[in-house]
């Protein structure tokens, strides 16, 4: 059997939890799909857009049959392997959804976005889901003078909309462990939690409520009212993708996504003095305002769990086990928590990890059903996944019961993003985005003005 505690700290630290809560056993793959099968609706991924789509679904609906399908096992892909910020962040800005959209839809956007980080908090508390949930919020450190008025900027445009509470401080208020931050931005819209505790504890929840979730079960193709995998198929009316960056392995998906990698690193606990040293509390996650992002969040047993982007796409959109670790990019991640944060250089790193999130090819998600074939998807959340799981998984419990709701009337309801360009195009310009996020950060610890590069490539990341 695969030893899935080796894909990520959150994994790997379900095998030490305490008694009642998941341990080794829980990452036994369920029994496979039988053989054929009739339900009313068939999901595809056993991830956290599937898992809160089958949750909402019962929950409104308990006579329906609901059947999960998933390759793995629940969490396998960047559920359980992701940062563990809960935000009210969307890969679309404000100001690109008014643009596509117009005010009004994304106003209502971003309250919905902000709202899913305190349902995730409640549906955890309401289902006896222990995942470490705190709403610390998110620390963005402003690291030299590009920073500081990217920062600034920041806090004016959100202003502007008058949605969030975004919150400029200066550097004797923000973290004092951490090197060259003039000041910071704080966002209370965001919760630190175990990713993989999350998404297994909803899998055994939703089988409670009476879905069938079948692992070990790989989805070769899809039609309206039948899915085929390698086990029999599943005839539905209603059929579900939710295969997020794995979307581009299969052939009817291959080019909706690109599949962008990110890999974390996690450190030994530090002692509670430490984190005093360092000034991020219980519950907070922190990034700074650099262009090729990074990520970070104190763990519940006070670890560093840092990671970022910075591997290279892969040819033909190919995924596979050995690119979730890059010796180079975690070298890199391990200079930059040090480079940030000091203090962490004593600490010995414990876990290096990663895996492929979604990216559409204008960096909009999207949640939506077709009537005409009943066949739903969502996903593209370029690395937001966490809460906007939880929304897609609400907008299409609505659009499948054909309910009229605020949710269903959201802007990224059946948007359908352009597909990404055929090789070698797509190969070129996703390697070369990379490298200019690289050359934007250096420019601008050079010049310590806003990069030229990173606003020529804006209008290709959601901006």
């Amino acid at each position: 059997m695969a030893d899935f505690r080796a894909l990520s700290f959150w994994f790997d630290s379900l095998s030490s939890a305490g008694s009642g809560e998941a341990g080794t056993d829980e990452l036994r793959p369920r029994p496979a799909l039988p053989g054929d099968l009739g339900v009313d609706v068939a999901i595809v991924g056993g991830g956290l857009t599937g898992l809160w789509t089958a949750y909402y679904l019962a929950s409104a609906e308990p006579s329906l049959t609901i059947a999960v399908l998933e390759k793995h096992i629940a969490g396998f892909g960047a559920s359980g392997r992701n940062g563990g910020w809960c935000s009210a962040l969307f890969p679309a800005s404000t100001a690109s959804l008014a643009r596509r959209h117009g005010r009004a839809a994304a106003l209502a956007m971003r309250k919905a976005m902000i709202d899913t980080v305190d349902e995730v908090g409640r549906v955890t508390s309401a289902e006896g889901i222990d995942c470490d949930f705190v709403k610390g919020g998110t620390v963005s450190l402003a690291r030299g003078a590009a920073q500081l008025v990217a920062a600034r900027n920041e806090v004016a445009e959100a202003a502007m909309w008058g949605v969030d509470d975004l919150q400029l401080r200066d550097a004797a208020h923000s973290p004092r462990g951490a090197t060259g931050a003039l000041g910071s931005t704080f966002d209370p819209a965001c919760a630190r939690l175990q990713p993989a505790k999350l998404v297994r504890g909803l899998a055994k929840v939703v089988e409670g409520l009476g879905v069938r979730i079948y692992e070990g079960t790989e989805v070769l193709s899809w039609r309206s009212g039948r899915v085929t995998t390698d086990h029999g198929t599943v005839d539905a009316a209603t059929i579900v993708i939710a295969l997020e960056g794995y979307a581009a392995s299969l052939a009817q998906t291959h080019r909706q996504v690109l599949p962008l990698y990110s890999l974390m690193i996690a450190t030994e606990p530090l002692s509670d003095e430490l984190w005093d040293e360092i000034g991020i509390e219980h519950g907070q996650t922190f990034a700074d305002f650099r262009h090729l992002l990074v990520y970070g969040q104190r763990t519940a047993d006070n670890r560093f769990a840092f990671g970022g982007r910075g591997a290279r796409y892969h040819w033909g959109s190919s995924i596979r086990s050995e690119y979730d670790r890059v010796p180079g990019v975690f070298d890199h991640l391990e200079r930059t928590l040090g480079d940030i944060f000091p203090v962490a250089r004593q600490a010995a790193i414990t876990h290096r990890w990663g895996g492929p999130l979604g990216v559409p090819r204008d960096w909009h998600a999207g949640a939506g059903l077709d009537p005409a074939t009943g066949i739903a998807m969502a996903g593209g959340y370029v690395g937001d996944g966490l809460s906007t799981t939880n929304l897609a998984g609400r907008t299409l419990t609505d659009l499948i019961l054909n309910c009229d709701t605020p949710i269903s009337r959201l802007p990224w309801v059946n948007h359908h993003s352009p597909r990404w360009e055929p090789e070698p195009f797509r190969f070129i310009g996703a390697n070369l985005g990379t490298t200019a996020m690289n050359i934007a950060d250096a420019e601008e610890r050079m010049t310590g003005r806003a990069s030229l590069a990173a606003r020529l490539m804006a209008p290709l990341t959601g901006h």
